[in-house]
Formats: structure tokens, sequence, C-alpha cells
């Protein structure tokens, strides 16, 4: 017993004078002190149950627009849903429809969810960046703030669908696919930067906020290239019984995942930027100055 924490004592030592694995460290340190996996847990919860709201809005309003357009229906349909991994490949849809109660019931139930959403990813900022209870946003400008986001995001999934549509027409082989994931990572630079900006204190700069969009825009299109690894390889072949589980469990896994790529690039930007490491394994001893 006493060697080995002789032996953790010199790895502390020695993660505090190496920076890659003391921010390494200190992220994990404070990630577990605000509780970030309880918080990504709940950020999940609310994804999960948005989705499907989501996709129905998503696909009613398409067919308002789309009407008597089945070629171009079918294209946007399918490029929507193949941005979902694991859902988009169990959700069989022959045809857009523009239909006035699915456009009421996904509204409703998309701004519900969402809410619940974009206020458990507020909840979480406002832990990570420490901000006093006094001064975090009141209920209708934290709701305001939120509804702000769920307009942005609509508004990038539209762009999204459609830049995918325009990438697919000219370009085949590496062109396409080295176009489309360059396509996905400016997306997702802009989706996170809405995120960070509207879902974090004003008082935290902008510029404060760039590693974190970055890292968080890589995890994501990660995240998108291992749903389709899930897809391909587990999913392909079962059986019915066996796949309509396997696919609601991946899919919770990923959404699972995305919270906590976004929780932790959070935590990763306040360590760097506030320079709150290196820090000690042990107890509450610091190896440098956190403030």
């Amino acid at each position: 017993m006493r060697a080995m924490r002789e032996r953790l004592a010199r790895f502390d030592r020695f993660q505090q004078r190496h920076a890659p694995l003391a921010v390494a460290v200190a992220v994990l340190r404070k990630s577990g002190e605000d509780g970030a996996g309880a918080r990504a847990a709940l950020i999940a919860y609310y994804g999960f149950f948005s989705l499907f709201p989501l996709l129905l809005l998503f696909t009613t309003i398409l067919g308002f627009v789309l009407a008597g357009h089945p070629g171009a229906q079918s294209a946007v349909l399918h490029s929507a849903l193949a941005q979902i991994p694991i859902l988009g490949r169990d959700i069989h849809t022959h045809a857009l429809g523009g239909n006035g109660i699915a456009l009421a019931v996904g509204l409703v139930g998309s701004l519900l969810a969402g809410l619940g959403v974009t206020n458990a990813t507020q909840s979480a900022f406002n832990a990570i960046y420490e901000v006093p209870a006094r001064e975090r946003p009141s209920f209708l400008e934290e709701r305001w703030r939120s509804l702000k986001l769920l307009v942005a995001l609509g508004a990038l999934q539209l762009i999204s669908t459609a830049l995918a549509g325009a990438v697919s027409g000219g370009l085949t082989g590496p062109l396409l696919t080295l176009a489309g994931i360059a396509a996905s990572l400016l997306i997702n630079v802009v989706m996170f930067t809405a995120i960070f900006r509207l879902m974090i204190d004003d008082a935290v700069a902008s510029a404060e906020l760039r590693p974190g969009v970055a890292i968080a825009a890589v995890g994501w299109e990660l995240l998108q290239a291992v749903g389709g690894i899930y897809v391909g390889h587990v999913l392909k072949g079962a059986s019915q019984t066996y796949g309509t589980f396997a696919a609601v469990i991946g899919l919770l896994v990923w959404i699972y995942l995305g919270a906590r790529v976004v929780v932790y690039a959070a935590e990763i930007n306040v360590v760097l930027t506030r320079r709150l490491w290196p820090r000690s394994l042990f107890g509450s001893h610091d190896g440098g100055a956190e403030g």
C-alpha cells in the first residue's frame, strides 16, 4: 500500500510539471467537482425526447415548402436524417407531408423539449463558470436566450441540409468526402459558437470560448463518424427486435456522449483561460494558482 502511494505521489509530481497531463488532470478534477456527468445526463435526457418532435416539425415544414416536388423531397429528407446516426437508418419515410396537425404537434413538442435541453445546458455552464446565483439570468431572460438558440439551431439545420445537397450534387469520390467533412466542421463551428455565446454569461469574453468551440466541433464530428460505424457494423443484419433495442440504446449513448463533449469543452475553456492548472491528485492541495 505504501509503495502504491509513493508511485502515485511520483506521478502526481510528474503530471504537475508537464502541461498536457496537468491540464487533463485539472479538467477531470474540476468536472468531478462540478458534477459534469450528472449535468450531461440531464442534457441527454431532454435531448432524447426533443429529437422526435424536432424531426416531425422539420419534415412537416419541408413538406409545405417542397410540395409538388417529390424528387427534392426525397433528397432533402434523406440528407437530413443521414445527419443523425442510428436513428436516420431506422426511420423510413417515403415522402414529406405538410400536415397542419403534425406541424402544431411538432412545434409545441419541439419548443417544450428544446427549452428543456437549453435550460439544462445553461444551468451546466453557469455551474462550470461559477456564476453566482444572483448574477444568473432571470426566469424570462433564460427562456429568451434558450428560444434564440433554438431558432439559430433550426436555421443551421436547414442551411446544413441545403449545403449537403449542394455538395452531393457536383462531386464524387474523395472530393465528396473531403467537402462533406469540411462543410460539416464549418457548420459545427458555427453551431457551437452560437451555443457557447448564448448559453454562457455575457461577462465571459468571446475569445475565451474559442478553445471549447473548436474541441466541441471536432468531437461532434467524431461522434457522427462513430455513429455511422455503429449502424454499419452493429445494426446491419440484426433481427428486428434486437435491432430496435440496439438502436434506442445506441441513440441514448450517442446523445449522452455528445452532451459530455459539450460539457467537457466548457470545462477545458475554464481551466485554460483561468489557468486552473496544475492541480494535485490528492485532497484540496493544488500545485498552482487557480485564480
